[in-house]
């Protein structure tokens, strides 16, 4: 029995003797299958290739942890540390001895909450390793491929976890689509962990929404301007999305509402040249 990963989004399944016949969460138009057709790799088999995890400190109390070779979308989790239990902000798949004792060095992981369903990954792994309660908005229970009795599924619109921190159901990319305010951030000006439900574009000045990246699928304007007025009572100054270079170092509530403006007027309005 072995728990099968997809190489396309490295979302980790269920135990099973076969490899799964596909991965529902890359057959939806928000994702896509591989042009090697689907592909399936373990643990086991990442360890063996080479991978490993470089973990790299973002701020004070803020460590970002991701994988080398990338693997899958290539996101980064994000560890932020309190003293009342580290909670892993958007999980990646690879886990092994080292980067267990690095976290464990830093204090273990308390908690998991992920932004939306590409970023699930290995979660119920490394909640296994760490004894970690995971939270994962009710709204995407049926995207979950290896269920587990750590998963705690939220419903609402936010929810308080350990270290003054909150989750926000912020919709869009999925319906679920959720962001982590953390109030300490940013030498206590503030600090939004968004993933990908807003994205930093090239220009850091501003970040973008979309329903479907790999796609280029936009949003309506209409849900869009739901986001903002959403997120705009939340104070913070810098915004952390799903990529080590993906950083909006200041003035990111400001970024985030600049961008809504624009991305509502830009698809409300027909430009030509």
């Amino acid at each position: 029995m072995q728990h099968w990963i997809c190489v396309t989004c490295g979302t980790q399944f269920a135990a099973s003797q076969e490899q799964p016949r596909e991965c529902p969460i890359c057959l939806d138009e928000r994702q896509y299958v591989g042009h090697q057709g689907q592909q399936w790799t373990t643990m086991e088999s990442m360890r063996a290739e080479g991978h490993s995890n470089i973990l790299k400190q973002q701020e004070p109390q803020l460590i970002g942890i991701g994988t080398n070779p990338k693997f899958a979308i290539g996101q980064r989790g994000l560890l932020v540390c309190s003293e009342q239990g580290n909670v892993l902000w958007d999980c990646i798949t690879y886990l092994d001895d080292e980067t267990y004792q690095a976290v464990k060095d830093l204090g273990g992981i308390s908690a998991i909450a992920i932004s939306h369903p590409h970023y699930y990954s290995a979660m119920v792994e490394w909640a296994q390793r760490f004894d970690a309660k995971i939270y994962l908005h009710a709204n995407d229970k049926k995207w979950v491929m290896r269920p587990d009795e750590r998963i705690v599924y939220w419903t609402g619109e936010t929810l308080q976890l350990p270290g003054d921190l909150t989750l926000i159901r912020l919709g869009g990319h999925y319906p679920s689509g959720t962001v982590l305010h953390w109030p300490r951030g940013a030498e206590g000006k503030g600090a939004l962990l968004s993933g990908d439900i807003i994205t930093v574009v090239v220009d850091r000045r501003y970040v973008s929404f979309m329903y479907s990246y790999p796609n280029l699928i936009p949003l309506p304007a209409s849900e869009v301007q739901r986001m903002r007025d959403t997120i705009a009572p939340y104070k913070f100054d810098r915004l952390y999305a799903a990529w080590f270079e993906a950083i909006v170092q200041q003035d990111a509530h400001d970024a985030v509402v600049r961008s809504a403006d624009r991305y509502i007027r830009a698809v409300q309005e027909v430009r030509y040249p």
